[in-house]
């Protein structure tokens, strides 16, 4: 089946606690984010914290990077599970 494909999480207990990991991973990631630029901004209105306001930012931005590397990063791992199910099904033949 091709990457992004929606069969691809549906396919056993093993594919499906998988993506479930994955999806647990990319919502720590967006609130993450979400809060190092909430708190980066409200740091902003004090002069004194600018350069921790800016550090938040990088840091938010990281996050908001690393949230379709993980997208990917589970789509590649539930193609090799299927590709590996469809190896173990020709042994079996």
């Amino acid at each position: 089946m091709p990457l992004f494909s929606h069969a691809n999480r549906e396919r056993n207990a093993d594919t499906r606690r998988v993506y479930a990991i994955y999806e647990l991973l990319h919502t720590v990631v967006d609130f993450t984010a979400a809060l190092c630029f909430l708190v980066g901004s409200i740091l902003f209105f004090w002069a004194e914290y600018e350069t921790q306001a800016i550090w938040l930012f990088v840091i938010g931005s990281v996050c908001f990077m690393l949230k379709p590397t993980l997208r990917l990063m589970r789509e590649v791992q539930l193609w090799r599970m299927g590709r590996i199910d469809t190896l173990a099904d020709r042994a079996g033949d």
